[in-house]
């Protein structure tokens, strides 16, 4: 049958902090199109800790899976499977907490999911068509990360590098490196990897109508 698959393709892109998973999941989402994508980042599904005061958000770890409201997330992976819309939560990485807003994701042919921690949970593995891992040199990832940080969420330089030091470095190593072993395919050098990118969003053209089916030409 020429269209839209029936059912929902599901692309999980997991990999450690700054290793380049925005860098391929753009990638994605121009090869299908963004009108055929919605995108389910995981990072907007930190647990809501505004019941805490500000200091004790600080202390949190954001890199053990326990941070994440991983129930809402199944919950509006299956919804957008189902072809039903969902709004997702938006999370302020300045206040530690979720912001009052949320976004309207509509149904779409190819569902991305993005984040550290994607492919550590069995239930959330299961939701999975293809599972990606994109895996970078540390000493890049880290430098990647304090700039972000910096520019992006307002931190210090001492304080980006005590949170990798005390939490991201040693959740990484217990978590994320663990569990590249469930990836269908691993991506070495992030985003930098022509070849692997073209491979991957080649896949991905092949899940959307091409422009022949549109009744134009290739």
């Amino acid at each position: 049958m020429i269209g839209f698959v029936s059912r929902a393709f599901v692309i999980g892109i997991a990999g450690g902090t700054g290793s380049g998973k925005t860098t391929v999941t753009e990638a994605v989402i121009n090869a299908a199109g963004p009108e055929h994508v919605a995108l389910l980042p995981m990072d907007n599904y930190y647990k809501d800790n505004a019941h805490l005061p500000f200091e004790e958000r600080l202390k949190q770890s954001y890199d053990h899976p326990d941070a994440f409201d991983l129930e809402l997330y199944l919950s509006h992976i299956r919804q957008l499977v189902a072809g039903l819309p969902v709004e997702i939560p938006v999370y302020s990485f300045r206040e530690y907490t979720r912001s009052q807003e949320t976004i309207l994701v509509k149904p779409a042919p190819v569902v991305v999911l993005e984040g550290i921690l994607l492919l550590v949970d069995a239930t959330l593995r299961a939701q999975m068509n293809l599972k990606v891992f994109v895996d970078t040199d540390a000493d890049v990832r880290f430098i990647r990360r304090l700039q972000r940080d910096i520019v992006e969420r307002g931190r210090t330089v001492e304080s980006v590098i005590q949170q990798y030091l005390e939490q991201v470095r040693p959740m990484h190593l217990s978590f994320v490196e663990p569990s590249k072993r469930y990836a269908d395919v691993i991506i070495p050098h992030g985003g930098h990897n022509e070849e692997a990118l073209a491979m991957l969003t080649a896949r991905v053209r092949s899940l959307v109508p091409s422009k022949v089916n549109h009744g134009g030409r290739s």
